[in-house]
């Protein structure tokens, strides 16, 4: 029996089903709706594939087109829940501005979302994605909202995000088993147990508070030999003795400069300070270990995966320097479609993408260096013309 459940599971998850696919093709605005909670600070949506793609209309995507402002949009579909089920959410995302501070990230939410004040303080289920802020962030957020705590929780493992100028694809699967995995471009970056790798529930034991060190426990494994004891000659020793090798220089004037005396160097035959020989502690214990008990408070969750009522998408982000593009979404509880549509998408396209990348970067730098070689050649022109003017001036002989 158990072995048939897990034919039908494996089954299920290649052949599930697909909640919420969005390729942002022209239609796209009949699905999205624009928020208005940042009223006055809020961005506008392009809809383009930027300056390099793989295709001009099918890598078309939402993109951020002005600096330091807020972005906010989010669709809905028929809420469902993954009880029993993977949940895949994957989306690809692009950084051509070379980002400085901004976040790439998506939402995932029930079906009662407000759409028309979705922002920063609106309830999620899950947040998705990479967060890029100078030298120091730059990893992939996967975020958890915990109903029991009422908390958004982060995983507890560093995640790094891709920071180039192409065209990424980030997913996140999350399994009834209470496990999951992310995948940058279809490869495996992280996985582990939701219950390790999030704080979602309190610790099984804690330390017995009725139980504490005995005041006579000897933890120091090593100590000074008594029987070691340090000559009396030890300290006869200076640190420092006046260098034998100086000499006096030629022009001191013991009336103007004072008695000369020789500069002191490190004596090499000072022992240093005396200690002890070390041995080992005949009354050594060994390091106390705390007892622990069950923890009260810990109440075991074997649903930490499950969402009763997903049901809505969102890009909720602030940008300062705006042109990251979003595109082809996919929310399914199948890892193989997900998979499938990375290949019809981003994995159609990308060669050609970093193609046009290349090309654009090759003729960025031959405009540079044919810009460079001009004003060399300029300034070159110039020196030389005042170099004749020089030549060319009047001479005045003194009479």
């Amino acid at each position: 029996m158990s072995g048939l459940f897990l034919l039908l599971s494996a089954v299920a998850l290649v052949y599930g089903k697909t909640y919420f696919k969005e390729t942002f093709d022209d239609s796209y605005t009949k699905r999205w709706v624009v928020s208005d909670w940042k009223s006055g600070e809020q961005g506008k949506f392009g809809h383009t594939a930027g300056d390099w793609y793989g295709d001009a209309k099918e890598d078309k995507g939402l993109q951020t087109t002005q600096d330091a402002k807020f972005y906010a949009i989010s669709a809905k579909f028929p809420g469902f829940s993954n009880e029993g089920k993977g949940l895949v959410i994957q989306f690809q995302v692009k950084f051509p501005q070379k980002i400085d501070c901004g976040g790439g990230y998506i939402k995932v939410g029930s079906s009662k979302l407000d759409q028309a004040n979705f922002g920063g303080d609106s309830p999620y289920y899950i947040m998705f994605g990479p967060d890029i802020c100078g030298y120091s962030t730059k990893k992939v957020h996967v975020i958890f909202h915990y109903p029991p705590k009422n908390e958004n929780l982060l995983i507890n493992k560093e995640i790094t995000a891709e920071t180039d100028q192409l065209s990424h694809v980030y997913t996140l699967i999350v399994k009834p088993d209470q496990t999951y995995e992310v995948h940058i471009d279809g490869a495996k970056k992280q996985s582990g147990n939701l219950l390790e790798d999030w704080s979602f529930l309190a610790a099984k034991s804690i330390k017995d508070p009725s139980q504490s060190k005995p005041s006579d426990w000897v933890d120091e494994a090593q100590i000074d030999d008594p029987e070691d004891k340090k000559p009396s000659d030890w300290d006869n020793t200076a640190k420092q003795v006046a260098d034998p090798e100086a000499e006096k220089p030629d022009d001191w004037d013991d009336e103007a400069d004072g008695e000369w005396e020789a500069p002191l160097i490190p004596n090499p035959e000072y022992k240093g300070e005396w200690k002890a020989k070390r041995i080992s502690n005949p009354k050594y214990k060994g390091a106390w270990v705390h007892p622990e008990i069950p923890n009260p408070d810990y109440t075991e969750d074997k649903n930490v995966y499950r969402f009763a009522d997903i049901g809505s998408v969102g890009i909720d982000i602030w940008q300062v320097k705006s042109g990251t593009i979003f595109d082809n979404i996919i929310i399914t509880d199948s890892v193989k479609e997900a998979e499938d549509f990375l290949q019809e998408t981003w994995g159609k396209h990308h060669d050609k993408e970093k193609e046009m990348f290349d090309a654009a970067e090759k003729k960025k730098a031959d405009e540079a260096a044919a810009s460079a070689k001009s004003e060399e050649s300029s300034k070159k022109a110039d020196d030389e013309d005042e170099d004749e003017d020089e030549d060319d001036a009047p001479v005045h002989e003194d009479l």
